[in-house]
């Protein structure tokens, strides 16, 4: 009888509710936020639900479904009998003890709790001659890189890995490798058509880019170092993945609010910036029709994706795994000999990788992390990076009409505002706007060229942060 009493009390005292904190209440109150904007409002749904229900579930005590900090250890024992200790954690840094080690017996661990692999690995580390330990630089791991240490030890092993179900799904981002399947879906969605019948809506794209550097310097002046302020800027880009790409290698502890900051604002598009539109164009501008384009040629599409897959990443290296994919996906659509694998880039590996997406960004919000003041600068930065980049466009537009042999086939300035790349929603609200003032005006092909342009503007943008600001 007192077992089972002992065993019932066990029970109770394990329950979830004890572990609850204020954050995780807030939390939930969060979470009621973005489910009403992805379900009633219907803003962005299909990343909105499943970054909700992902912070949800990371602000509820579990049993190890979701590791906070997944730890894996390093011990070695030295020639001279010390046993050193290092504790790597997701976030990136490494701490170390030592202290004496009087048993010098091989058996350090019960290996039957071992998985197979990680027993192997355990067996080959006993003979290792030298200690394998990550690279630090400036206390922090670099990673993929390791450094052997000075001494011979006599045995070394690697302590398991701590870690549940959704920190490995989490590897989705960490790797790259969910960000970059979204943009070969992108790609295969997408028709650079619009953009090589009329070039000089890179310009435009390019110009919408302005958001993005402005809001760099603004998260530097509020104390931000320059990796997160690059992540806080390319928020302005109006790219979710592009910004949890670049986040989850610069500043991976602000990924959860930068990433729901960038798709609550690409959601909120039809919201923000037709107040900007109306305020930086005349009524007569946003009248102006622009001519048909022209038909572009398969042979062309196929021939552009090729070009600037080699120029971008000649350039710049570190935006391969997002212009690389984008440019597949697109090559798969034109060829039109792999329908089979633009359907399912287009369908079901986006739709998969979508959910899988939202819900690691969810599980990265837990209220300790998420509820700081840097959140709220975070999500006061994002609308100013989505007001400036929209102002850049349109009056990069303006300036372009002014310009001799231009004026003659002006633009509409409204088309400037798309140069955000949240494709194809702020192509939409140019046309939408438009319409508004003309029924007649048809907008929404033009608008797509500089729309394409501003993706791969952005993912160029974050690839020149990486290069120039790893390690910051």
């Amino acid at each position: 009888m007192q077992e089972l009493i002992q065993s019932f009390a066990d029970f109770i005292s394990g329950m979830g509710i004890f572990a609850m904190t204020w954050q995780m209440y807030t939390m939930w109150a969060v979470v009621a936020i973005l489910l009403y904007f992805g379900v009633v409002k219907q803003f962005e749904p299909l990343l909105l639900v499943p970054i909700a229900f992902g912070a949800l579930i990371a602000n509820i005590p579990d049993n190890g479904m979701v590791i906070t900090q997944a730890q894996r250890q390093i011990v070695s024992i030295s020639k001279e009998n010390t046993v050193q200790t290092s504790t790597i954690n997701d976030v990136g840094f490494i701490s170390g003890t030592a202290a004496p080690y009087a048993d010098s017996s091989p058996t350090m661990q019960d290996t039957s709790a071992l998985s197979p692999n990680e027993k192997a690995k355990y067996e080959a580390a006993m003979n290792e001659p030298m200690v394998v330990a990550p690279l630090v630089k400036d206390g922090k791991v670099v990673k993929g890189a390791v450094q052997v240490t000075g001494q011979k030890p006599k045995k070394f092993m690697i302590i398991g890995f701590n870690s549940g179900l959704f920190d490995f799904l989490g590897q989705g981002i960490k790797c790259e490798i969910f960000p970059a399947l979204i943009f070969m879906g992108v790609g295969a969605l997408t028709d650079f058509g619009p953009l090589l019948a009329s070039p000089k809506a890179l310009l435009l794209g390019a110009a919408a880019q302005g958001g993005v550097a402005f809001t760099f310097l603004a998260a530097m002046a509020l104390g931000f170092s320059k990796g997160e302020a690059s992540a806080i800027g390319i928020i302005g880009g109006a790219d979710g993945p592009t910004s949890i790409f670049l986040a989850s290698k610069l500043a991976p502890h602000l990924l959860g609010a930068i990433a729901v900051a960038a798709y609550t604002y690409m959601a909120l598009v039809p919201l923000i910036q037709p107040p900007f539109m109306k305020l930086c164009t005349t009524e007569k501008q946003r009248k102006i029709k622009m001519k048909s384009l022209r038909q572009v040629s398969r042979g062309e599409k196929l021939f552009f994706c090729f070009v600037v897959t080699i120029v971008t990443i000649l350039i710049c290296p570190d935006a391969a795994p997002l212009l690389g994919m984008l440019m597949l996906g697109n090559f798969l659509r034109e060829c039109k000999v792999t329908e089979r694998l633009v359907s399912c880039a287009q369908n079901e590996l986006m739709n998969i990788t979508t959910i899988l997406l939202g819900v690691s960004v969810g599980l990265t919000m837990q209220g300790g992390r998420f509820l700081q003041v840097e959140t709220l600068l975070i999500i006061g930065l994002g609308v100013v990076a989505f007001a400036v980049a929209t102002v850049c466009g349109l009056l990069c537009a303006q300036i372009m009409n002014l310009i001799p042999g231009w004026s003659k086939n002006p633009v509409n300035p409204l088309i400037g505002s798309a140069g955000v790349s949240a494709v194809p929603m702020a192509a939409r609200v140019s046309h939408n706007v438009g319409q508004q003032a003309d029924r007649t005006n048809f907008l929404l092909m033009h608008a797509m060229g500089p729309n394409v342009a501003g993706v791969i503007g952005t993912a160029v943008i974050a690839g020149y942060y990486i290069t120039t600001l790893s390690g910051h």
